[in-house]
């Protein structure tokens, strides 16, 4: 079983899924939620997905022009899920909030080419400028 939450406690997931991908993300979004780095962000189906308390949801169009809608704790504001309107199957939890950060080993990076030239980007792992392909 793969578990993680928020800060204050007040939100907790789960999910016996195995993740199907972990990125990290330069997209200008991803900035403003990780305070100018990217995010690393891990990607399970939603089925079976368990959310327990209450979140909040910022919806917005992202620079691919899917609708997202990111969620997070209202207590302690820390960012949790994103899903995207154009994959509904999927939802995309943030790699510090599980409980065992080790599970969230990224296999690429997106959106390369929004990143500021000081970004620490591994370059061991493949890279993406823009969007990548839908996985799963």
């Amino acid at each position: 079983m793969i578990e993680g939450g928020c800060l204050c406690g007040q939100v907790r997931f789960r999910t016996a899924a195995q993740p199907i991908a972990a990125r990290v993300c330069w997209c200008r979004d991803c900035q403003a939620f990780a305070a100018g780095s990217g995010t690393v962000n891990v990607i399970f189906p939603v089925e079976g997905f368990e959310i327990e308390g209450e979140t909040r949801d910022y919806v917005s169009t992202s620079d691919s022009g899917n609708v997202m809608h990111r969620r997070f704790c209202p207590t302690c504001g820390v960012p949790l899920f994103s899903a995207s309107e154009a994959r509904p199957a999927l939802i995309i939890a943030r790699a510090g909030a599980l409980d065992d950060p080790e599970l969230a080993r990224p296999s690429g990076t997106i959106w390369t080419a929004s990143a500021p030239s000081w970004a620490l980007i591994d370059e061991t792992l493949p890279k993406t400028e823009g969007q990548p392909p839908p996985v799963g």
